[in-house]
């Protein structure tokens, strides 16, 4: 037999987990101590939010919570590569990318909290809202970057994606067609190891996720996804292949999630002690905060600055939700037509009505 073609999915690290460098050479932005600082001050943030958020929703204040804690090397890598006018498409757990971009804590809490004005970032008004249903992210963030393809606009569209998601028919399909259409977007999924309880080898037969981009015709590359300077390095790359019209690229972050799934899971159902606490040996800010102390821009000082700094902040947006007064009933009818249908003016009118009777008067 002739062999026809060949493959090889290359491995992207920088920083090993004792926080020694794995290369010499730096990409430009690692170069720069305050845009590293910059970097671990978010993911700090991220953490200090996603325990507060937990700790909500079990004294009842908030719903159900999907953690990042983990994460936040690969959210915080993928949001600093990306540009302000670029539209990101998340999944349910992207909260540093979000936070980089601009997405206020008090509309996560929102969200969570089953109000959908969480969705609305004032901040961050081009990019889409949290996407629950598994894949269907992929395909809006192919949707937009079609229409940036179309109207010549140097722009990227990114999505991010679990390994569960990868499964998904629409995770393939707009893998597909942005492949055939060379559209400019980077495909991020973030790895970490469990889609709910499903392991990964349970869930695919490939050895790597990276190698599922081969199928599209385009690169896949997996990088260390505790490693935040790995992941905005290939994400850079990414994307700046895609503004020059050579297509998408697909990134695996490889991680863990140290948490479980939601606040509805109880993840030691599933998974041995022991793989947990050796994740916890290698997770994204631990090896960070060693690297930055080890080039003397970092001390314990600083550090304890920063939880307080971090602690307040989300104090404050923790109030600010709390505060946010409930929306009409009649709000339910309000987001789904330009012109409400006299069936559903008339069902509006009734919940009003019937609102109104319950609460003596007021809505």
């Amino acid at each position: 037999m002739t062999e026809v073609a060949s493959f090889a999915i290359n491995y992207l690290q920088y920083l090993k987990p004792s926080g020694k460098l794995n290369k010499k050479a730096l990409p430009e932005f690692a170069k720069d101590s305050d845009e590293l600082i910059k970097m671990y001050k978010l993911m700090t943030l991220t953490r200090v939010f996603d325990t507060k958020a937990i700790n909500l929703q079990r004294t009842g204040k908030l719903g159900t919570y999907a953690s990042c804690l983990g994460h936040e090397a690969s959210h915080v890598g993928v949001g600093a590569a990306m540009r302000e006018d670029d539209v990101y498409a998340p999944y349910y757990r992207d909260y540093g990318t979000q936070l980089w971009r601009g997405v206020d804590m008090e509309n996560i809490l929102l969200y969570w909290g089953g109000d959908e004005r969480g969705n609305d970032y004032k901040n961050a008004p081009n990019d889409f809202a949290w996407a629950v249903p598994i894949a269907t992210q992929c395909l809006h963030a192919a949707g937009a970057a079609t229409a940036f393809k179309y109207r010549k606009e140097d722009r990227c569209a990114v999505n991010a994606i679990g390994d569960g998601g990868t499964s998904q028919g629409a995770f393939y399909e707009s893998m597909n067609v942005a492949g055939v259409w060379k559209l400019p977007m980077v495909f991020v999924v973030v790895n970490n190891k469990w889609a709910i309880s499903v392991p990964i080898e349970i869930q695919t037969a490939t050895e790597t996720i990276a190698q599922k981009a081969i199928a599209a015709g385009i690169p896949g590359i997996q990088v260390d996804g505790n490693d935040v300077i790995a992941v905005r390095a290939a994400m850079e790359e990414a994307l700046e292949r895609a503004r020059n019209g050579e297509g998408p690229t697909l990134i695996e972050t490889l991680t863990y999630r140290l948490s479980d799934h939601t606040t509805a899971d109880d993840a030691s159902r599933y998974r041995k002690d022991d793989e947990v606490e050796d994740a916890w040996k290698i997770e994204p800010l631990l090896r960070f905060r060693k690297y930055l102390t080890d080039i003397k821009v970092w001390d314990k000082k600083k550090e304890e600055k920063l939880l307080k700094e971090c602690a307040e902040k989300v104090d404050v947006a923790v109030e600010n939700y709390l505060n946010t007064p409930k929306q009409d009933i009649g709000a339910i009818f309000d987001y789904m037509f330009a012109e409400l249908p006299d069936s559903l003016q008339e069902q509006k009118e009734i919940a009003i009505e019937a609102a109104k009777h319950r609460t003596g008067g007021h809505h």
